[in-house]
């Protein structure tokens, strides 16, 4: 097992119980020489440990799901073939088989072994909420000041009002995953073990090590939109996971926004230069999407297309100090970035206004002055009564 693909296929293999008893000694073998566990791993640690590597390829996904049904159909011939032979318990074992690998491959199929199952985060709660690694939740307060605890008690970071400050403690030899989820209406700042500094935008999680590993990648992953300005490595790359982009750096300044109605990823390079490329694919300095600054690269989602292009990047990271930029925007889609930069729930009753384009930008303006503005300029009539808008 030297290659992750290697122990990736095999930890796949294990949690669908295809190992064979040379295969299974391979697994214990790597978890106790990685200290992951002491004892026979279960199903449910390889699990975790598939979920931090990088995401299944989805023509992988694919040959396992029909590898699972040829099986079962398989299964299913014995028992038409041969009824007078098997007994009730055998019949009631094969079902159970099928079940099982049936249940694994849809897993794999709807990519539940590609992320970390996780409870559904209400974004327009008020609570900034931090997940530890072992799920529990802390909530932080922007006024507040907390001091963050690993599972075996020892403070790891301090929050201090709209930051949070990771420690950078002794080397670990085994990652573990801290979640920041910031609700719609409010913004964070976090600092990194290394040092990076991370500018969280309303209606946004990010996943980071608690603590950053000798030798490996510096990875992160994002929903939503942040701006990282990261602390210099050579030796160890920052990547940023943007579902199916990855964007890796050294050391630089750029934003990623990734939020889910958005058609495209976008990553706008402020200084030093960035590397864009498929999350199932590696880097490779001759075939990967490289930014120079002053420039912004979308990723499509629909066809995994990079396109670049010259930006004024102070559009893009204006939000960061309270701005708000729309650029030929569809109202549809800025009536979703308002409800989530204020909270508010707007309805649109306005068909024919839905899919029209718009340029604007405010600077710290109220959610009642950004929409006197499109009621003044576009002649949008429209109610505000406690946080919902109707627009008619």
């Amino acid at each position: 097992m030297n290659s992750n693909s290697e122990i990736k296929t095999l930890l796949e293999k294990f949690i669908l119980n295809q190992c064979t008893a040379e295969e299974t000694e391979q697994v214990i073998a790597y978890f106790r020489s990685n200290n992951l566990t002491d004892e026979f791993p279960t199903v449910e640690e390889v699990k975790n440990l598939l979920s931090e590597m990088p995401k299944m390829e989805e023509q992988k996904a694919d040959s396992i799901f029909d590898s699972i049904l040829a099986t079962a159909k398989e299964q299913e011939t014995v028992i038409e073939l041969q009824p007078r032979k098997s007994n009730y318990r055998k019949y009631i074992s094969i079902a159970a088989s099928v079940l099982v690998l049936l249940g694994v491959g849809l897993a794999y199929k709807q990519g539940f072994f590609s992320k970390s199952t996780e409870a559904t985060f209400d974004f327009k709660s008020s609570d900034i909420v931090l997940q530890m690694e072992d799920g529990s939740i802390k909530v932080i307060s922007e006024n507040g000041k907390v001091q963050v605890h690993d599972k075996n008690g020892n403070i790891i970071g301090n929050q201090d009002g709209d930051k949070l400050v990771y420690e950078n403690q002794a080397d670990s030899d085994q990652l573990a995953y801290n979640t920041l989820k910031i609700p719609f209406g409010k913004k964070f700042r976090l600092q990194l073990s290394d040092g990076t500094m991370v500018h969280l935008n309303s209606g946004t999680t990010l996943k980071y090590p608690v603590k950053f590993i000798a030798g490996e990648n510096r990875q992160v992953y994002l929903d939503g939109e942040a701006f990282f300005d990261v602390a210099k490595d050579k030796k160890h790359p920052f990547i940023v996971n943007a579902d199916n982009l990855n964007v890796r750096v050294l050391g630089t300044h750029f934003n990623v926004s990734n939020y889910p109605e958005d058609p495209a990823t976008d990553v706008v390079l402020v200084e030093g230069s960035v590397g864009m490329y498929r999350s199932s694919e590696d880097f490779n300095a001759d075939k990967s999407t490289i930014l120079k600054p002053g420039f912004k690269g979308s990723f499509n989602k629909a066809n995994a297309s990079i396109l670049t292009k010259q930006v004024i990047t102070e559009i893009y990271t204006s939000w960061i100090d309270g701005g708000l930029t729309f650029r030929n925007m569809a109202f549809k889609n800025i009536i979703t970035k308002l409800e989530r930069r204020y909270n508010v729930t707007i309805i649109n009753k306005n068909e024919k206004l839905a899919n029209e384009k718009f340029n604007a930008s405010f600077k710290e303006e109220s959610i009642e002055n950004v929409m006197s503005y499109f009621n003044d300029v576009h002649g949008i009539n429209y109610t505000i009564k406690n946080n919902q808008i109707l627009i008619n």
